[in-house]
């Protein structure tokens, strides 16, 4: 993205923001403690905590399982390219600095469609020398647009890791979702992963909250089962220890044992 470019950007973006209307990407960044969130995405954000106390360390833990993921595809699957897709807005521990400060070789595209996340997107692009990143303003059912413009930066012939954090639930249809994934897997090579959270339905707290969320959030968002969730990954050969709890996943000494009901897997194409 040029100087020029992304400026043009990021002003039309500021100019069709409608801020009195939360946003996924906002109420996320509220819940996660960021600043780049309005009035609106902190009320709804306050509800749903309200609903579900928790929510906020449910936030937390998921991005915790990015990190760990991350670091698992570089350091011990050796993956150097990633297409994160449903970034959001910029945090701490994004998937590039991550990536970067394991492999600086990294590459990874960004995508999103998100008035306020284009706007950071800049932050996303501070990439170590030896790397790369881009970022693309694409809608998660435009696969095609998202295969060319990744094309760009990544190395399509050679293994990707598709990442799809907590994206999928504002697909409400499983066989949609399914299609999304095979549309852009079938794009990369064998030894290609998929890493993936979504939120679940294994409390009555927790399809309490997204039913509050829905009441004025956009885009809506369907919680799914842990065996919708597995059977995302048909086709793909998961790595342990499967379909499991966000902070189950490989955890660190410190991640708390506790069920969240973000419900998560990586998955490699054989």
């Amino acid at each position: 993205m040029t100087e020029t470019s992304a400026t043009t950007g990021e002003q039309q973006a500021i100019s069709k923001m409608d801020t009195t209307v939360p946003q996924t990407a906002r109420i996320w960044n509220y819940l996660l403690g960021g600043k780049d969130n309005f009035a609106a995405d902190r009320a709804v954000g306050d509800e749903i905590i309200q609903a579900l106390p928790q929510l906020a360390e449910s936030a937390r833990l998921s991005r915790a399982y990015l990190v760990r993921a991350v670091r698992y595809l570089v350091a011990e699957a050796g993956v150097r390219q990633f297409l994160d897709i449903g970034t959001g807005l910029p945090t701490a521990d994004n998937t590039h600095q991550v990536a970067q400060s394991i492999a600086p070789d990294a590459r990874i595209v960004y995508v999103d469609n998100d008035a306020l996340v284009l706007v950071h997107a800049r932050a996303l692009l501070a990439s170590s020398p030896e790397g790369a990143t881009d970022y693309v303003d694409a809608d998660l059912r435009d696969t095609g647009t998202i295969l060319r413009e990744a094309a760009r930066t990544l190395d399509l012939t050679k293994p990707v890791a598709l990442f799809l954090m907590g994206i999928l639930g504002h697909v409400e249809s499983d066989d949609e979702a399914k299609s999304i994934i095979d549309g852009i897997m079938a794009a990369l090579p064998s030894g290609s992963y998929l890493a993936m959270y979504d939120g679940s339905d294994t409390s009555e707290a927790n399809t309490e909250a997204v039913r509050i969320w829905n009441i004025s959030a956009n885009p809506r968002y369907h919680l799914r089962s842990p065996e919708r969730i597995a059977r995302l990954f048909e086709g793909l050969e998961l790595v342990e220890p499967g379909v499991v709890s966000v902070n189950e996943w490989r955890p660190d000494p410190d991640t708390p044992t506790h069920i969240i009901d973000q419900y998560c897997a990586v998955g490699r194409k054989p």
